[in-house]
């Protein structure tokens, strides 16, 4: 049987990191259950993309995890399957696509081992700031998929930064505590990046495993510790 987008993803990422325990595809919801999980997640969550959601919830030991996607972001990435290049018509709708997988696996991931503050400010901005990183990095697979020995040109790198830094719009949310979230994350994201694409293949493995494993506020001081050793 082939295998969907979404297994292809998950086992990247578990491949790179550790096994989540559980086929995150069973976690998708309908259209209907988002909307009552977005009533239930509060005022903010009004000003999240309708395109594609992320869900958590804990009860107990227990974590309870919800994926949505838009049926308009499938219909875009089944009539341009990022499987057969990668391009401006579906750029956009695959990092929404890799990012809820990558919030639903990591979160899955700290919660196992023993991260219980789901509700915490400090958890949503590790979440947010692992899936910008991952998803540079899986951005950068289909890009050299498609490219002869797999290089990826400085053209395509600025391609994807635009599309994954530079487009964003942090100053748009009303909500002064995500306009900060994702101001925050999406620049130690970039500056992390650009660090990431100066290694070589194993070291970047070894770097990015290791980053994984951080709390957010040690991840905030190792990419603000690069960033001075860069200006020295």
């Amino acid at each position: 049987m082939n295998e969907t987008l979404f297994s292809q993803i998950q086992r990247l990422f578990e491949r790179t990191y550790a096994q989540v325990g559980i086929n995150l595809e069973d976690c998708l919801i309908d259209r209907t259950r988002c909307a009552q999980l977005s009533i239930l997640a509060g005022r903010s969550a009004r000003e999240l993309s309708e395109l594609a959601r992320t869900f958590l919830r804990r009860s107990g030991d227990q974590l309870y995890v919800g994926i949505y996607y838009s049926r308009w972001l499938i219909e875009q990435l089944e009539e341009h399957d990022p499987r057969a290049g990668l391009c401006d018509r579906n750029i956009r709708s695959l990092i929404m696509f890799v990012e809820e997988i990558n919030h639903a696996l990591h979160a899955a991931l700290q919660f196992k081992s023993g991260m219980r503050q789901i509700a915490s400010e400090d958890f949503a901005r590790n979440l947010e700031l692992q899936a910008q990183v991952d998803t540079y990095l899986v951005l950068l697979l289909f890009v050299a998929f498609f490219r002869k020995a797999q290089r990826v040109s400085r053209t395509d790198r600025r391609w994807l930064r635009f599309h994954l830094f530079t487009r964003q719009c942090p100053e748009a949310f009303r909500d002064k505590n995500l306009r900060g979230r994702y101001l925050e994350t999406s620049e130690l994201a970039a500056r992390y990046t650009d660090y990431l694409d100066s290694l070589n293949g194993m070291r970047r493995l070894n770097e990015i495993r290791c980053f994984r494993s951080l709390d957010y506020g040690a991840k905030r001081e190792r990419i603000l510790a690069l960033m001075d050793s860069g200006r020295n």
